[in-house]
């Protein structure tokens, strides 16, 4: 199911023994653009906030706004408690190995504590440059449930063209500058504008992401 990241947010997650708290975050790599991790709330009175692998999540209710998970409470309880202003290092990864999380592979990048996973809530807003000048912002991130990764992300042009948004793939942005607040796509102002419309909430189905791959000459993922 693709569902906005907006919508993931906030929902309740339940795990053997009752429900451990709410989701607040999506983690992604910047350089590859994987969602790595789900960052749950453990409720207002700990104020704890504990990351979570996406593979634990063994089904989603969108009606209902909840996912249920193949973890224990106690095993989130336990998991090492994130710094929220702080950026995710490879080595705070690791230390959650211990607590029945399987961390990934570095990918061959030497320094330990390079921030490397950023969430959704710093780069929603940021600019987005594309090959002859800016064309918008960054409105939302779309999550395909089944695989929890980002199929699109939502670029609002209503700077530049009032009105429009349209979906852009990962594949698209070759860069994050974190200290200008920008990512820049390997496309035209002219490609993201005439893009098939995008309406926030809409259903997104197999017809219109044809629609949308067969535009830019995307080959289709699911097949």
């Amino acid at each position: 199911m693709l569902w906005s990241a907006s919508g993931v947010k906030g929902c309740s997650i339940d795990a053997s023994g009752g429900s451990i708290g709410t989701v607040s975050d999506l983690l992604f790599d910047d350089q590859t653009w994987s969602l790595r991790w789900i960052v749950v709330s453990m409720g207002l009175l700990s104020g704890r906030q504990v990351l979570m692998p996406p593979s634990a999540v063994v089904s989603v209710d969108s009606v209902g706004r909840s996912l249920a998970a193949d973890v224990t409470r106690e095993q989130v309880e336990d998991s090492a408690e994130l710094d929220v202003d702080a950026p995710v290092s490879r080595r705070h990864e690791r230390s959650l190995s211990g607590h029945g999380w399987k961390p990934y592979r570095s990918h061959g990048r030497p320094d330990e504590s390079d921030p490397h996973l950023r969430s959704i809530s710093e780069v929603t807003g940021y600019y987005v440059h594309a090959r002859d000048g800016y064309i918008g912002h960054i409105e939302d991130f779309v999550v395909d449930t089944d695989a929890w990764a980002f199929r699109y992300l939502v670029v609002d042009t209503v700077n530049w063209w009032p009105g429009k948004q349209a979906l852009v793939s990962p594949a698209a942005f070759s860069e994050i500058n974190w200290e200008a607040k920008t990512v820049n796509a390997d496309l035209t102002r002219d490609q993201i504008q005439g893009a098939p419309e995008y309406y926030p909430g809409q259903l997104i189905d197999r017809a219109y992401e044809a629609l949308y791959h067969d535009y830019y000459g995307y080959p289709y993922y699911w097949q």
